[in-house]
């Protein structure tokens, strides 16, 4: 009897892990397809910060966040952003191989570390998941990485990437952090200016393009350089 029992509730436990898994995956498909025509009027990082705030009783302050189609952001900030964070954004499937490559050979050799993220991983990242820190956070952003990858384009994927990343407290997207560094829109920042928003973006919070340090106007220079051979989406 107390076999059976043990291999009923086994079997029950079973179906429950795959039910819920089959719910997962209907759910974060049904998201792609959404966001694939509809702009999203915000991020789910926005709502966990709201959350939290609520939580933990404290001041919630509302990001400036404003949605801009692909066609109102300079091109000048599409080709920095390009040239400082995925130059091989057109032609991977979302995993940048050859990055992750690199990153690898330079901690083994060098015991340095840093990021392999491509712009399709952030865009999973920003749009859809919390900012918070574990493995499980790292499977899904590369599962929503799978699906984006699959279910949009590349235009698309550039166009909600650009609306929906982390650009310095309280800023989320191009425009508010057009309007927040240098008090215009986002279709009308110069070369320069695009270059310093792109130069922040591996460290927002860290960094800043209102009042950037030696090494931000290095990075900057950097990726002016750069920018020329960068395509226009």
């Amino acid at each position: 009897m107390r076999k059976k029992k043990k291999k009923s509730i086994m079997a029950g436990l079973w179906k429950f892990f795959f039910r819920s898994i089959l719910v997962l995956i209907f759910f974060s498909v049904s998201q792609v397809l959404v966001f694939k025509t509809i702009n999203p009027p915000g991020t789910v990082n926005m709502i966990w910060e709201r959350l939290l705030a609520q939580l933990n009783q404290t001041d919630y302050i509302k990001p400036q966040y404003s949605w801009q189609d692909l066609v109102k952001i300079s091109p000048h900030l599409q080709q920095a952003v390009l040239a400082s964070e995925d130059q091989r954004f057109l032609t991977h499937s979302g995993f940048d191989f050859e990055e992750i490559k690199i990153v690898i050979e330079n901690m083994v050799e060098n015991h340095q570390f840093r990021g392999a993220s491509t712009i399709s991983m952030q865009a999973a990242r920003s749009l859809f998941l919390p900012s918070s820190r574990s493995l499980f956070r790292k499977a899904a952003e590369a599962w929503y990485t799978i699906l984006i990858e699959g279910f949009w384009d590349k235009q698309r994927i550039f166009e909600v990437y650009l609306n929906t990343v982390d650009w310095g407290t309280h800023l989320v997207g191009a425009q508010a952090g057009a309007q927040g560094y240098f008090s215009c829109d986002a279709n009308q920042l110069t070369k320069p200016q695009a270059a310093l928003m792109a130069a922040i973006l591996p460290s927002p919070h860290k960094w800043s393009a209102k009042n950037p340090s030696a090494y931000i106007r290095n990075r900057q220079q950097r990726i002016l350089k750069q920018m020329p051979a960068m395509p226009l989406l």
